[in-house]
């Protein structure tokens, strides 16, 4: 009897701990599905979504950064795309579909235009597949765009200067709106962390946000470059209203029934 008791308590004890593993995998994984998504995420916002403490996020997000699978900052974690600058990184979540996207981007270009790139992996892929026999005027506020458009024997490329976020690699900070206000874009390509077609472009970050505020004022016409899975998805800081938006590009056909929510308004979907 005794002997079946212990036997009883030890295969409990198995399966509480087996529970428990299979607990910290998913909430683990599920971080790095969010970080991967949208480059950045906050302790806060994964904590409430997962319904834990932020200490369990905390230890989470630092054990995925000692294993080199994401990189821990002060209140959140970054992606290591997002990071990475140095050399060609294919350690980039949905890089096929940016690149679809990047593709149907340098369409647009016209011989002689004067644009504007974003920062982010998706509008880092635009930067490289622009072809070396086109004349453009590039600004940027990202230094990983900026030493790719370098590259570029045919495209001026004109840095936008303030502080320099260690985390995103672009300026940030009133000089660089203050730059932003002096220019004039025929088109700028930007990203976002969440969109919809209700709630407009949105950011955890409101000096992301105040940025993207002066670059979109800046373009006669603004183009949204975003893969599927941001959208109808929203965060706590309004960039812009959907209208705000010339031209949004996904790797989706313009016919694909996800994006029927934002054919009401007056954007061209490509």
């Amino acid at each position: 009897m005794n002997l079946n008791k212990t036997a009883y308590y030890n295969i409990a004890y198995i399966c509480v701990i087996s529970v428990l593993i299979m607990l910290k995998e998913e909430r683990q994984q599920t971080i790095l599905n969010e970080v991967e998504l949208h480059n950045r995420i906050l302790l806060t916002d994964i904590a409430e979504s997962l319904d834990v403490s932020i200490d369990t996020v905390r230890r989470d997000v630092k054990e995925l950064d000692a294993n080199k699978k994401l990189r821990k900052v002060h209140g959140g974690a970054i992606s290591l795309g997002f990071t990475t600058n140095s050399t060609r990184n294919t350690n980039i979540y949905a890089l096929d579909q940016k690149i679809k996207i990047a593709e149907k981007a340098v369409s647009i270009l016209k011989e002689g235009s004067v644009i504007f790139v974003d920062g982010g992996t998706t509008c880092l892929e635009l930067a490289r597949l622009i072809p070396p026999t086109l004349e453009l005027t590039c600004f940027t506020l990202s230094l990983p765009v900026a030493m790719e458009l370098s590259s570029k024997p045919n495209v001026t490329v004109i840095f936008i200067g303030g502080q320099i976020s260690k985390d995103s690699q672009i300026s940030i900070g009133a000089n660089a709106i203050h730059n932003l206000s002096e220019i004039k874009v025929d088109y700028s390509f930007i990203g976002t962390g969440y969109v919809d077609s209700q709630g407009g472009l949105t950011e955890f970050d409101w000096d992301i946000v105040q940025l993207k505020k002066a670059v979109i004022k800046s373009a006669k016409k603004t183009v949204l470059l975003c893969i599927s899975e941001k959208l109808n998805s929203q965060h706590r800081y309004k960039t812009c209203d959907i209208n705000a938006i010339n031209t949004m590009i996904t790797e989706l056909e313009p016919e694909n029934q996800l994006l029927n929510s934002f054919r009401n308004h007056d954007i061209r979907i490509l």
